[in-house]
């Protein structure tokens, strides 16, 4: 979907939270969007990763990207926060938040999920997408048609046997988002999406489907037309709507 939209130099000055910023499609969006222009806002909970990727966008002379290490795990509305406050404080303005990040968790019937499991896929999928969501919203309204992304699956719109925990996350999210978009459509600028990236090739995806072919699904790089497109005022028609990235799948 929207695979030919133009990605170069269309988010110039604008500032963008990427989660998950280390890693098949978040480390694709930071590269996407400081092409375009953007500064990025990239959180992880790998250090060291983030520090190669933002060696890496500085190496390209790219808009200069801040490091956000926060632990999904244990983050608290307090962190998200101070996280905003920081933001405020040195940019003024949010333009856009892309929730990325996610624990797969095991793929087992619902009678063998642990429990330790389950609230670590919660507290990663869900929990701290509320956290930041609540943290960062009021920033997200002081900027004019600023961007929220919620990330879904497959399984989040119709549960499938073995998915658990990630599935349920899932459902959660998707219901999270209708309940954004619904208050948010007549009070606020604030564009709020939930998509289903479809099959990909991340680490996530081989863990999923160990036995297939990964080059039988696109790159993530790939899919970045379709989030320039997001978060540009294009997409304003489909506001408050869940979007497949991909409609052949």
């Amino acid at each position: 979907m929207h695979a030919d939209y133009p990605i170069d130099q269309q988010l110039q000055g604008q500032i963008h939270l990427v989660t998950g910023a280390t890693r098949g499609i978040g480390e694709a969006l930071c590269w996407s969007l400081a092409r375009a222009g953007a500064t990025v806002l990239m959180l992880g909970r790998d250090e060291a990763a983030l520090e190669t990727l933002y060696d890496g966008l500085m190496a390209e002379s790219l808009p200069e990207p801040v490091i956000i290490p926060l632990d999904l795990e244990t983050l608290t509305l307090d962190a998200a926060e101070e996280l905003a406050g920081m933001i405020e404080t040195h940019f003024g303005k949010l333009n856009g938040v892309i929730h990325n990040a996610a624990l797969l968790g095991s793929r087992t019937p619902v009678a063998s999920i642990k429990s330790k499991e389950w609230e670590r896929v919660q507290r990663v999928n869900v929990d701290a997408v509320l956290y930041l969501t609540q943290g960062l919203l009021p920033l997200l309204d002081a900027t004019e048609n600023a961007t929220l992304v919620l990330t879904s699956s497959g399984v989040g719109a119709k549960a499938r046997a073995y998915w658990g925990a990630y599935a349920v996350s899932k459902f959660a999210i998707e219901g999270l988002a209708q309940l954004l978009a619904d208050e948010l459509e007549n009070t606020s600028s604030t564009r709020v999406f939930c998509i289903d990236p479809g099959a990909t090739r991340t680490s996530m995806r081989a863990a999923a489907y160990p036995g297939e072919d990964p080059m039988d699904h696109p790159e993530p790089a790939q899919l970045m037309p379709f989030y320039h497109w997001l978060l540009s005022m294009d997409s304003q028609p489909q506001r408050g709507q869940r979007i497949k990235a991909r409609l052949d799948r």
